[in-house]
Parts: C-alpha cells; sequence; structure tokens
C-alpha cells in the first residue's frame, strides 16, 4: 500500500535518520518528493511511504511519538483550460513528467496518475492557471 503524506519537523528532529529507520525497523520505502530541511529549523518534506498497512501504521506512530506531524496529502493539481496558453513551461519543472506537450498539437497534456503533487509547476506558470484543489 502506498501513502502520500506531509511531514512536519520539529527543530531537534531534523538530525533524526528517518528515512533509514522507517526502512529498517517498519520495512516502509520513502519516496522523498519534496523536502525542506536545515538545521535548528523546522523542516518540511512530502513523501510516499510504502508497505505493508500494519508496517506503515506503526511507522506512522512512531514518527508522532518523535513528535513529527503527519497529514495525508489529499490535494490534486488542477489545470485551468481557459486560462492555460499552453507555453510548456510547466513540462520543465515536473519530475514525473505528468505535465507534457503533445508533440502534434503543442497542446498541455496531464496524466493526473503520474501527478504527485510536488506543487512545483504551480509558481512556474505564468498566466496561474495551475493551482491546488481538496
Amino acid at each position: 500500500m502506498k501513502k502520500r503524506v506531509t511531514l512536519i519537523f520539529p527543530k531537534r528532529s531534523v538530525y533524526m535518520p528517518v528515512t533509514y529507520r522507517l526502512a529498517k525497523d517498519f520495512n516502509v520505502a520513502t519516496n522523498i518528493i519534496r523536502a525542506q530541511i536545515a538545521p535548528n529549523q523546522v523542516g518540511t518534506a512530502v513523501v510516499e511511504l510504502s508497505g505493508d498497512i500494519d508496517q506503515l501504521d506503526a511507522a506512522m506512530d512512531w514518527m508522532r511519538s518523535q513528535d513529527i506531524s503527519i497529514s495525508l496529502a489529499s490535494r490534486e493539481i488542477v489545470i485551468d483550460e481557459d486560462t492555460c496558453v499552453h507555453c510548456g513551461l510547466c513540462t520543465g519543472v515536473c519530475p514525473t513528467e505528468a505535465l507534457s506537450l503533445d508533440p502534434q498539437t503543442f497542446r498541455l497534456n496531464f496524466t493526473r496518475s503520474r501527478c504527485v503533487v510536488c506543487e512545483q509547476c504551480i509558481p512556474t506558470c505564468p498566466v496561474q492557471a495551475i493551482s491546488t484543489h481538496l
């Protein structure tokens, strides 16, 4: 099973080898989608956790016991077709290639199943046609 979650680390926890502990102690694989973690600052990370449901639950319980806040990522990317000018700037920052330009029509294609909601495309869009929705 996979769960996409946002983790918020307190200042004292940014030095903890969380992904190592998840793999070693709980057999949970961690795919880091986006992270902003620095010494002596509150850190945030969007990750996809993969593993058995019971192991995922145990891993999340352990993270909570370490004062790491967890919220399930339930947002999705929305593209306003009326506003989009199909410039393709968003395709250059999309790490999963969920956004691409059709080679025939040069129109933007969005493959929702590939999107990990990293939100890198949002600030890139010059006409603000990309946003998130719950």
